[in-house]
């Protein structure tokens, strides 16, 4: 991570962590940066945000900063994180920004761009974007005809919904499959009813009135509770639920039970198999990926490759040993036939795909097929500024080795700061839950003797 940018862009509270002078120098930064990395004398930025109230704030600061850095702008609107990464390749702009602090609560909000390709930038260019930020009294305002222009887009995404509907082009109709949505108030709200119009399936959307305030907010797929009560009440064969940028989707079968990616990803890299479609007969998870996610994949041969905890490094592993699939056991899924970066509502396509060749079974007999592990995780609230000590503290270092020691090679422990949050997260996986429930507990005690 570096200065300002940590696994999922800037990100904190509005206006106390992340103000708007400091949106105003990440756009000016860019702009710069991007001027001086194209041949293009007056760049194009595609600008998109998620549903926080903070959202028009951060936008106007962030275009400011675009066009006194000379370079222009295009307003989207609400749309999903993964709808401006298509955008940006598809419609020819220079760079993205999206405006979002994706699963985290309304007060918080964040910024992250996008390459030319709809990929997140590379370390040397925020690097490079980081220093300008620091440097910001030293980049040259534009003047007269040189200064940008915003102009405002909100039919643009129409082209996002289009390709999304599309990737299901034969729709077998046999089976009509009942599917409940949860757009968690959030950007989903926007596109999702025209996207699974296109699905030609009997569905239901809740938590779609974003008030500013409302997203995440015990809805969506940080909260299935609800979700998960109602697909059962209603007789639904499944139900999805996004995070608040649409770039998430976990899933419920037809019994209430969830479907986390790691089961997403076995099930469709499984069917990609089938079809000829996995390249080089793998798969790309992190560090949380359950141990049934390898068992899995180990019964039906197909190779894990395994990254650090971030859906940027997942990315980074499938561009450089050119693997098709990969993702999150939170329901970050990548599938680059179709997209650059997680995106909730192409997953949830490419399951109702499987739900459909699997005429005569139940979702849960689709997606049982990988047994998890039971698995705990703790977070543990830590200044941003504390989590290397943390991370270090010989005290807490014996903890995890000690639990190693018990675990005795069956099961995992690890210990992490979070990319995109002031916390240090504990996973402990192992065979009984109350043993490792103890085990996290014990950990948990000891890092907050630190605090």
């Amino acid at each position: 991570m570096g200065k300002y940018f940590g696994t999922d862009g800037v990100r904190g509270t509005a206006n106390k962590d992340l103000d708007v002078m400091m949106a105003y120098k990440i756009g000016l930064a860019a702009s710069d940066v991007l001027i001086k990395n194209t041949s293009n004398k007056k760049p194009k930025i595609i600008i998109g945000k998620d549903t926080r109230i903070s959202g028009d704030m951060f936008e106007s600061a962030i275009a400011a900063g675009i066009c006194a850095g000379g370079c222009q702008t295009v307003l989207c609107g609400i749309v999903p994180t993964p709808a401006v990464a298509y955008l940006v390749k598809e419609c020819g702009f220079d760079a993205g920004v999206m405006i979002s602090a994706s699963h985290n609560h309304a007060f918080d909000n964040g910024i992250k761009i996008f390459s030319s390709r709809g990929f997140k930038l590379s370390d040397e260019l925020e690097e490079k974007i980081e220093n300008a930020i620091d440097n910001y009294k030293d980049i040259e305002l534009k003047t007269g005809e040189s200064i940008g222009i915003v102009t405002r887009d909100y039919k643009i995404v129409e082209k996002y919904i289009n390709h999304v509907s599309e990737i299901n082009k034969i729709i077998d109709t046999r089976r009509t499959i009942k599917v409940l949505i949860d757009c968690s108030n959030g950007s989903a709200s926007e596109t999702a009813e025209k996207i699974f119009d296109g699905e030609k399936v009997s569905y239901s959307i809740i938590n779609s009135e974003p008030n500013g305030l409302n997203i995440n907010d015990k809805c969506g797929s940080t909260h299935l509770d609800g979700i998960i009560k109602r697909v059962k009440m209603g007789g639904f064969d499944i139900g999805f639920a996004f995070d608040g940028d649409a770039d998430r989707c976990l899933a419920i079968d037809e019994t209430g039970e969830i479907i986390d990616g790691d089961k997403i990803i076995c099930v469709l890299a499984e069917e990609m198999k089938k079809s000829g479609k996995l390249k080089n007969n793998s798969v790309v998870v992190t560090k949380l990926s359950n141990l049934g996610l390898q068992k899995f994949c180990d019964t039906n041969n197909i190779n894990v490759e395994q990254t650090d905890v971030g859906d940027r490094f997942v990315l980074e592993r499938m561009l450089e040993k050119d693997i098709n699939i990969g993702g999150e056991q939170s329901g970050h899924i990548i599938v680059s036939d179709y997209a650059t970066t997680g995106d909730g509502q192409i997953t949830a396509v490419l399951v109702l795909d499987i739900l459909r060749k699997n005429i005569d079974k139940k979702a849960s007999e689709i997606f049982g097929a990988m047994k998890s592990y039971p698995q705990v995780s703790l977070n543990v609230k830590v200044a941003n500024d504390r989590k290397k000590d943390i991370m270090s503290d010989p005290d807490i270092l014996a903890e995890v080795e000690k639990t190693k020691d018990l675990l005795n090679g069956n099961g995992r422990v690890l210990l992490r700061p979070s990319g995109t949050e002031p916390l240090i997260r504990i996973m402990i996986e192992g065979e009984n839950q109350e043993i490792i429930t103890n085990y996290a507990e014990n950990i948990e005690k000891v890092v907050l003797g630190k605090l």
